[in-house]
C-alpha cells in the first residue's frame, strides 16, 4: 500500500520490485497522476488499486484477512525478525510526511523497521519497499 507518496519516480519503481517479487496488487492511497515509463510495463502484470483514504484501502485487506505492517524509521520490531504470514500487506508513507494516519486509530497494524547502521535516518522509499519484498519473498518460500 502507497500511502499518499510522491507520485513521480518512487511509485512506478514500486511497481517494477513489485512484479520482480510477485505482488498481488498495489494500493495506491491518494496518489495523483504519474509517468509509468520507469516502470518498464510493471503494470501490465500488477494490478493498481485506487483509493482516495487509507481507511477505504486498510477495510478491503483486512476484510480479506491480510495482516498488516507499516514500515517506520522507529517501527518497534526489525523486519527479518518478524515472521510474515502469507497473506501479509506493507505500508509505505509519504517520503517527507510520513503515513497519513494516526497510529492509535488502526491497532491492528504492526509496525516494523529495517536495521541500519549508517547516519541517515531512512532509506528511500523505493529501495525499503524492495528490501521488504524480498525478505517476504525469503520467508514465504523457505
Amino acid at each position: 500500500m502507497l500511502d499518499h507518496l510522491k507520485a513521480g519516480y518512487n511509485v512506478p519503481k514500486i511497481f517494477r520490485s513489485a512484479e520482480a517479487f510477485g505482488a498481488r496488487e498495489v494500493h495506491l492511497v491518494n496518489i495523483g497522476p504519474f509517468d509509468p515509463a520507469p516502470a518498464k510495463g510493471a503494470f501490465r502484470q500488477v494490478p493498481a488499486r485506487f483509493f482516495d483514504s487509507f481507511g477505504e484501502s486498510h477495510s478491503d485487506l483486512v476484510q480479506r484477512g491480510y495482516r498488516l505492517y507499516a514500515l517506520s524509521a522507529d517501527g518497534s520490531h526489525p523486519l527479518q525478525e518478524e515472521t510474515l504470514p502469507g497473506k501479509s500487506a506493507f505500508v509505505f508513507g509519504h517520503e517527507e510526511m510520513g503515513l497519513s494516519f494516526c497510529r492509535e486509530a488502526y491497532a491492528d497494524i504492526r509496525y516494523l523497521q529495517i536495521p541500519q547502521f549508517g547516519q541517515m535516518e531512512s532509506l528511500n522509499v523505493s529501495i525499503a519497499a524492495s528490501i521488504v519484498m524480498y525478505e517476504y519473498t525469503r520467508q514465504v518460500q523457505a
